[in-house]
């Protein structure tokens, strides 16, 4: 069985900013008491005429423009998003239609927070067994849009935005094995419900399973991969909330790698954020061609997945 490899990366967010202050006109909060207890200082928020298709479709056209590649190029596209208003055409067809792609596979995948690993584990898997070519795997949400705008506890973590990877085979296996799982009977504690479907959690729940339970997992995403923490040249974790991110990444043991902090000026974008993150650490030259990322998404369903991939 061959191998796949990430050849290149894209990201974007909408133009429109929302500081912590533009959050305390609006509900009773402040900049202290955000930044305090969850890390974020901004967001970018996308309009109503900012479908979640036009976000993933603007990072897939990024990624494949730095890869120097076609949109015919691509015969897979795999969207991890949990906030389209839509079930058909789904985004993943709908992101094809805008970059003007021919024939493709189209598929969505809905694993909240934790969608983009397991789409790029599920690229890796098709474009390894050689049922798909090249595939373009992105993930996407528009967290605003599924939001309270009075509950202070969920309005001032979300943001909208959309990251992407180009995968196709390689000689080698550049996109490590996936370790992946949920806990089905907690699946309450991070819910996007209703009609208009409402985000929420229960903040607590979710902080005590991620900061024990998962720092464990990740130190055997890195095992199945053939590394060890001290290995890696950068850690991408779900950006989630900075109380969550920097305790996890300490307990992995990280101790040589760069700790991914998008969530500052993202806030937490769901299945957007891995890819996303890593778009920047790529453009911001803080990781080089062939270095180690753990990259490690988790939330929705408490389920999560991770691998280590290599830099492209």
């Amino acid at each position: 069985m061959r191998g796949s490899r990430v050849v290149a990366v894209g990201h974007y967010q909408p133009a429109k900013v929302l500081t912590n202050d533009d959050l305390a006109e609006l509900v009773d909060t402040s900049d202290e008491w955000i930044s305090s207890r969850v890390g974020i200082r901004t967001r970018h928020v996308a309009g109503p005429d900012e479908p979640v298709d036009e976000l993933a479709a603007h990072a897939g056209a990024k990624a494949l423009a730095t890869a120097g590649l076609s949109p015919a190029d691509v015969d897979l596209v795999l969207v991890a998003t949990s906030t389209a208003v839509d079930r058909s055409p789904n985004t993943a067809a709908r992101v094809a239609a805008r970059l003007g792609m021919g024939s493709p596979a189209v598929m969505d995948l809905n694993v909240v927070c934790a969608g983009f690993t397991h789409a790029l584990a599920t690229a890796d898997s098709l474009v390894r067994t050689g049922t798909a070519r090249r595939a373009l795997v992105i993930g996407a949400d528009k967290m605003t849009a599924v939001t309270d705008w009075t509950d202070r506890t969920t309005c001032v973590l979300v943001g909208d935005g959309a990251g992407a990877v180009v995968v196709e085979a390689s000689e080698e296996a550049l996109i490590g094995p996936v370790l992946w799982g949920s806990v089905p009977e907690m699946g309450h504690a991070v819910r996007i419900e209703g009609t208009p479907p409402v985000f929420a959690q229960e903040g607590q729940s979710v902080y005590r399973w991620a900061t024990t339970q998962l720092p464990p997992i990740a130190r055997q995403v890195c095992e199945r991969a053939g590394f060890t923490p001290e290995d890696l040249a950068a850690v991408v974790l779900h950006q989630a909330n900075l109380r969550i991110i920097e305790p996890v990444a300490r307990k992995i043991g990280a101790v040589n790698a760069v700790i991914a902090r998008d969530v500052i000026e993202s806030g937490n974008t769901s299945a957007a954020s891995i890819p996303m993150t890593l778009s920047k650490l790529v453009e911001r030259g803080e990781i080089r061609t062939g270095d180690p990322v753990l990259l490690f998404g988790f939330g929705g369903n408490l389920s999560y997945a991770g691998q280590v991939v290599r830099c492209p």
